[in-house]
């Protein structure tokens, strides 16, 4: 099957250091794939090249059979590429609803042209609910997002990113800084994204990875160590001596 989302040697380095180095990275529609790997080992600036926000040293990026390693965000984005961010990104002060329906907006190409609340336009509202509810977040969607609990932020952002209807989410460690009760609603909406969606997430709560992920890669001084299922990981003594063994005496 043709990968959704690819990466051919990719590299960076900043003057003489070196953070990513002949990085080969494939997603196929509707995987489910973790990025794990210690401190430092380049899995930010990796997302960051896959989303533009970091221009590549040298390699490709590929969404879908299209090169988009010079593209601007926005481009990727349009072409299907959606993040949420490790420290939520969000428009405190406005409702939930709002901030989910200004990406709705964006997404129809009805934004420019409102001049009221995006959620006041009838199309984009119902859609927006809709997303909330399969989130859970329904009944929280007239309070403003500065009053919700973090964990149900971190929701919102998921929210707003597949309000854009991304073929590929990144999420950048989605249950950073969640309490661990609430993890398990994180997890649970994860299990519940539409099956065609691919799904990479960055994270460090090895329980949520070792539940959601089917396939894992683990990034080593810029370098991938190993890819493979969760259960190949989790024997794997490399892995063990360079980031789990380090996790399990955190």
């Amino acid at each position: 099957m043709a990968a959704i989302l690819q990466t051919e040697k990719l590299c960076k380095s900043f003057g003489a250091l070196t953070v990513a180095q002949n990085i080969d990275f494939r997603l196929q529609a509707g995987d489910r794939h973790a990025l794990i790997g210690p401190n430092g080992a380049g899995k930010t600036t990796f997302v960051n090249m896959l989303t533009g926000v970091v221009r590549p040293s040298s390699g490709r990026i590929l969404l879908g059979a299209e090169d988009v390693t010079r593209a601007p965000q926005a481009v990727r984005v349009k072409k299907g590429l959606g993040r949420t961010f490790q420290i939520t990104s969000l428009f405190r002060s406005l409702p939930v609803l709002d901030n989910v329906a200004l990406a709705v907006a964006e997404r129809r190409g009805t934004a420019q042209g409102m001049w009221k609340a995006a959620s006041a336009h009838k199309e984009v509202r119902e859609e927006s609910m809709e997303l909330l509810s399969t989130l859970g977040l329904a009944d929280d969607a007239l309070a403003r997002v500065s009053d919700l609990p973090y964990g149900k932020q971190r929701l919102v952002e998921i929210a707003i990113a597949l309000g854009l209807k991304p073929k590929v989410l990144l999420l950048d460690e989605p249950a950073a800084g969640v309490p661990s009760e609430q993890t398990s609603r994180i997890l649970g909406t994860l299990d519940r994204l539409p099956a065609e969606i691919a799904i990479l997430i960055i994270e460090h709560d090895m329980d949520l990875v070792f539940r959601f992920a089917r396939r894992i890669t683990v990034l080593v001084q810029g370098e991938v160590l190993v890819e493979g299922t969760p259960e190949e990981i989790g024997r794997d003594r490399r892995v063990h001596q360079v980031y789990l063994g380090e996790q399990h005496h955190a």
